[in-house]
């Protein structure tokens, strides 16, 4: 055939048929009026939403009778489409939908598609839907209705595939042909791959026009769908289909090596180098079209920032009419012409241009890096030793300060079992001397309270189990367990050695506890918001146990 593309005319000419005897079903029925539904678009809407149920009631394997397709359009109509309808009527309209436009009223449709192969029309039967006899209460006959393989082709296609999926599922086919060598197959995806390729340039192509002509009118919107749609695109598509080109390659050769080396090729073999070749070209082809998408891609996005930008600039100048603004009122008044230059002044203002400074060659250069490196020595020259106590000194003075304001959230809990926030409130703000104890600082205070709660319920027994099974190191910084147990174990304070459990939880009351005038690290006075948090303390025996 001379011409390629229209190899798959008539398969083509299927699906238009669908759609075509459809609407010639419908538009020419006079039906539709004495329900309401006057215009056209009204008219296919309710079909179309007819199919759907019929395709959802075939996916789950449920009867579709005409009684339940009678009770899905009174459905709709009294929420959506506000026909003065009754249920006798949408059952009617149903039954016209069904038998009538889907069904042809029992006749069999068919539509004359042109065969280029065979230089003839050819006849393709489609049917929508199909119907079967069920039984329903205690053996009442019923007809049920259901999709055929045509109506599900036609509601599928009607939910386009979105565009940054079209790609890889072209690829995936593609790929699953090659795998099981039906090559011919494989030609007609990696054509399908192509002109989706070329189908995403035209449109960065047109993009980039319509940013030119006014950004203004190019949304943020749009942007971002096509920017999407060009990374789905761009990928690993060149790693995958250079890795297919190579594939190809290496049959085509084996074939060739074939015919000429071991026998000659039979008709089938020979078609299917035919179509490795065209495969490979087409491949060629859609990597170039990769590569220029890229490069698109990167232009798109410099072009539109600088033209955003430069209408961000446009919006800063402030216009005016020289007539109005400036003719008309020396016309008026001529003896301003002489302060002419303060209106002008600014329209000739420009930078002072730069000139060699002569006295500038004739000083002494010193080298800047020199210098650097000098005083970084300068800096960097102390006794190490002593540093490192002093930093000992101050983690050591800021562990007891945790472990004093621990040891007294505690020992208010032992008190009376139970600890909450608002109750710590009301004792420090009765005592200055505990309210320095418990919150020396407020990352101090913040830092016990937050590992509290994280930790919810701490058992004392499981620490020193813990403690007794594996060796660790002390560390420097606050940890809530390792503290916890050397007060429990010190015994100093209030029966320390008896506590079994600590539980942290938030009250309900909803509530929240402020500490005021707390200092900071820097000495400077904050106030703390929580919310009421209670702590609680269960004692076992005289060991903890």
């Amino acid at each position: 055939m001379q011409y390629e593309f229209l190899k798959q005319f008539s398969k083509r000419m299927k699906h238009v048929g669908m759609y075509a005897l459809l609407l010639q079903n419908s538009m020419a029925k006079t039906t539709w009026r004495q329900y309401g539904f006057m215009k056209a678009d009204e008219q296919v809407n309710m079909i179309f939403a007819v199919m759907l149920y019929i395709m959802e009631q075939s996916l789950r394997e449920e009867s579709c009778t005409m009684d339940d397709i009678g009770a899905y359009m009174d459905n709709l109509n009294a929420g959506c489409f506000h026909k003065n309808m009754s249920y006798d009527d949408c059952k009617k309209l149903g039954d016209f939908v069904v038998n009538v436009i889907l069904s042809n009223e029992g006749r069999a449709m068919y539509f004359e598609g042109y065969d280029f192969d065979s230089r003839a029309y050819k006849s393709m039967n489609i049917s929508y839907i199909a119907n079967r006899v069920i039984y329903v209460d205690e053996g009442v006959k019923r007809t049920s209705y259901y999709l055929t393989e045509d109506g599900y082709n036609l509601m599928l296609s009607t939910l386009e595939i979105e565009n940054n999926m079209k790609l890889t599922i072209h690829e995936m086919i593609f790929k699953m042909h090659l795998e099981k060598q039906s090559y011919d197959k494989a030609v007609d995806e990696i054509k399908n791959v192509f002109n989706f390729m070329r189908i995403q340039l035209q449109k960065i192509e047109e993009a980039m026009l319509r940013v030119r002509r006014n950004a203004l009118s190019y949304s943020v919107a749009d942007y971002e769908a096509l920017m999407l749609e060009n990374m789905a695109t761009i990928g690993d598509t060149k790693e995958k289909f250079t890795g297919y080109r190579e594939m190809v390659r290496l049959r085509a050769s084996e074939l060739e090596q074939q015919n000429i080396n071991v026998r000659k090729l039979d008709a089938r073999e020979e078609e299917k180098l035919e179509n490795l070749r065209i495969i490979e070209r087409y491949l060629n082809r859609t990597l170039d079209e990769h590569q220029k998408i890229l490069n698109l891609h990167f232009d798109l996005k410099l072009l539109y920032d600088r033209e955003l930008q430069s209408l961000a600039q446009m919006s800063l100048i402030q216009r005016f009419s020289i007539r109005t603004e400036l003719y008309d009122k020396i016309l008026g008044q001529p003896q301003y012409l002489e302060n002419i230059g303060l209106f002008f002044r600014p329209l000739f203002h420009q930078q002072i241009p730069k000139i060699y400074n002569l006295n500038k060659c004739m000083e002494l250069q010193r080298p800047v890096r020199k210098k650097a490196e000098e005083d970084t020595t300068e800096l960097l020259d102390f006794d190490e030793k002593q540093w490192q106590d002093e930093l000992d000194r101050k983690k050591r003075e800021k562990l007891k300060k945790y472990e004093s304001s621990l040891a007294f959230i505690i020992d208010a809990a032992l008190k009376k079992g139970s600890l909450s926030m608002a109750e710590l409130k009301e004792l420090l703000d009765e005592d200055a001397q505990a309210r320095e104890i418990c919150i020396p600082s407020i990352d101090v205070f913040k830092e016990i309270m937050v590992e509290l709660i994280k930790n919810r319920e701490i058992c004392i027994e499981t620490l020193q189990k813990e403690k007794s099974e594996f060796i660790t190191e002390q560390a420097n910084d606050f940890q809530l367990n390792d503290m916890l147990l050397a007060l429990t174990e010190s015994g100093a304070g209030r029966n320390r050695r008896r506590i079994q459990k600590i539980l942290t939880e938030r009250a309900n009351d909803g509530t929240v506890v402020a500490f005021e005038n707390v200092l900071d690290d820097f000495g400077n006075e904050r106030t703390i918001r929580c919310t009421n948090v209670v702590i609680r303390v269960e004692l076992g025996g005289n060991n903890g146990i």
